[in-house]
């Protein structure tokens, strides 16, 4: 008895024993040009999903877009799907020692929000009550 599967009918063993198995430097893989792109962790779609939800229920925005670039993960957030980006919610890794890798950009692509983490840079979209006098 061996561990391995069954061979098809007609092949022969010498047949199966020629694949070849590459082994891949971890070191290599993470600076080669072709690096897997940038994404947001799970953590991080929560927050941001939290505050989609939010904005959902108030009727401020309706669809969103999530992009995994090579240098940077973008969350579009939009009021209808045909339209561009009311805000976009960026990680962007190589700001993270300077600015903070997280922003948030408006539709014109002002900044309006950047930090080191991403809950305070969300805060940008808490609503400020205000005082109404009658």
């Amino acid at each position: 008895m061996t561990d391995e599967p069954d061979l098809p009918q007609g092949e022969a063993r010498h047949q199966r024993e020629t694949t070849s198995e590459v082994v891949v430097d971890l070191h290599e893989y993470k600076n080669a040009k072709n690096a897997p792109p940038i994404t947001f962790h799970r953590r991080e779609l929560d927050q941001i999903l939290w505050v989609y939800g939010r904005m959902v229920g108030e009727g401020e925005w309706r669809d969103y877009a999530i992009d995994h670039l090579r240098d940077r993960a973008v969350f579009s957030v939009f009021k209808r799907s045909g339209e561009m980006p009311l805000y976009r919610i960026e990680k962007n890794p190589k700001l993270a020692a300077k600015q903070g890798a997280y922003s948030v950009l408006n539709i014109h692509g002002t900044i309006l929000k950047r930090g080191h983490e991403l809950a305070q840079v969300l805060k940008v979209f808490d609503k400020v009550l205000r005082l109404v006098e009658t």
